[in-house]
């Protein structure tokens, strides 16, 4: 494969990026297979990430590659308002029979960031439906993510996220972190400390009052920030205080949902069945972007009382239901069906856990934390350059090392395909343990 030119390097404002950085050396992937990446000149680099938390299915898997070129050859488009298409019906049947509860109804988006804004356009919508206007405030979490839509950004608790658009914010307040790494450090799954901070949303109440608040809406375990599973008890008790309140309750599963867990979703994991669940990346295994919100029958229901001619809901996206991205959700569910890998990540869970709490008392490491198959290590920062450790890290494995994973500040985090091996994993922190020694 030839080389990209400087003009074409150029062109390309990468999201999320140090552009500058990145021109002077890029990080090109070229070709991906199974568990691996390779780059232009064919080298392997396996995927400790599944992407960027999608591709559960892992790379290129041909079931998932057939559904999608029979799809462009059959229906390249069809539009989904005031009509329909077979395979966006069959992706949600198969979506909703997979969530538990009454989450019987999808609709779709394209990405987790119009599955955030989404969600709580419904969540606002049902309670002025309702004759409850005035709840209008949405109840997020520091340290989470979700999405970068104006509604996921006001929700969201990332500080850099949020400092520049201000004054564009939705009105939302916060619950404090669930992190705390006094009481938690290198927890080998759920804290067992943490789950009175719940009881802050009894605070937000009385501050704000109930008739103002719309919805809440958290991660289950908050994987953008750094991979923080929930302390023992928290959703559960979440979801009684928005239930004794009436406020809905809203799970952002775009990184949890489809096995990363273990489970179809968290909210079976966990076993607390939110109002609304927000879902996007391993739906198509990352295979054509899709995104949607799961939404309970009563708030369903609600919006199908006017006449027939009326539409129910203003809102929806061209794309919505794309019959390639549907096509590839069919492949893609039938695949993790198939061959049972929500099952396979439970069952690899403690393997994995193991591993990279292994590297405990290696230079700079912090903490660790693990859920699932997904974990993060925090670095001690230099001095005066935060970040800086973690970036320079995560440049050493992809060139030197032939892993690549997600670094977020000083934390490295890890979200392999659900087909990963034993010998993957061994691999993957194998390797880092050499890295860290040698810093």
């Amino acid at each position: 494969m030839s080389a990209l030119s400087t003009n074409q390097i150029e062109a390309f404002w990468l999201p999320f990026t140090p552009n500058t950085e990145f021109k002077r050396r890029p990080r090109i992937v070229a070709r991906a297979e199974g568990m691996y990446y390779f780059d232009q000149d064919g080298r392997r680099v396996l995927d400790a990430a599944a992407g960027l938390w999608c591709a559960n299915a892992g790379h290129c898997r041909p079931a998932i590659v057939k559904a999608i070129q029979e799809a462009a050859a059959t229906l390249d488009f069809a539009p989904s308002f005031q009509f329909g298409h077979p395979k966006a019906f069959e992706a949600a049947a198969k979506i909703a029979a997979l969530a538990p509860g009454d989450l019987n109804h999808v609709f779709f988006t394209n990405s987790g960031s119009e599955s955030t804004d989404t969600a709580v356009k419904l969540a606002v919508a049902y309670h002025r439906a309702r004759g409850e206007g005035t709840r209008t405030r949405i109840i997020g979490r520091e340290r989470a993510y979700h999405g970068v839509g104006m509604v996921g950004i006001s929700a969201g608790g990332l500080v850099n996220n949020k400092k520049w658009f201000n004054a564009l914010a939705f009105p939302a307040d916060h619950l404090t972190t669930t992190y705390n790494r006094k009481e938690q450090a290198f927890t080998n799954g759920l804290p067992t400390w943490g789950a009175h901070l719940a009881d802050e949303l009894e605070k937000l109440v009385a501050l704000h009052d109930a008739s103002t608040i719309a919805a809440v809406i958290v991660e289950p375990m908050a994987g953008s920030t750094g991979v923080l599973p929930p302390p023992e008890g928290y959703l559960k008790r979440l979801r009684e205080i928005a239930t004794k309140h009436g406020i809905l309750l809203i799970f952002d599963e775009v990184i949890t949902g489809f096995g990363r867990l273990g489970a179809a979703f968290a909210a079976e994991r966990f076993g607390v069945t939110p109002d609304l669940l927000t879902f996007a990346k391993g739906v198509t295994s990352g295979a054509a972007p899709m995104g949607g919100v799961l939404v309970d029958k009563k708030i369903y229901d609600q919006f199908m009382t006017g006449p027939d001619h009326a539409i129910d809901m203003f809102h929806g996206y061209t794309y919505s239901g794309h019959p390639l991205a549907a096509a590839a959700a069919c492949a893609t569910l039938d695949l993790y069906r198939d061959e049972g890998l929500f099952e396979r990540a439970k069952e690899l869970e403690g393997y994995f856990g193991d591993a990279i709490h292994s590297l405990k008392g290696k230079p700079y490491v912090a903490d660790i934390r693990n859920i699932g198959l997904a974990a993060a290590i925090d670095l001690d920062p230099i001095d005066g350059a935060a970040g800086k450790r973690g970036f320079d890290l995560m440049k050493t494995m992809f060139f030197d090392k032939d892993v690549m994973f997600r670094v977020a500040g000083d934390t490295l985090a890890f979200s392999p395909p659900l087909i990963v091996e034993k010998t993957h994993i061994d691999e993957m922190f194998g390797k880092l343990g050499e890295a860290l020694d040698a810093l």
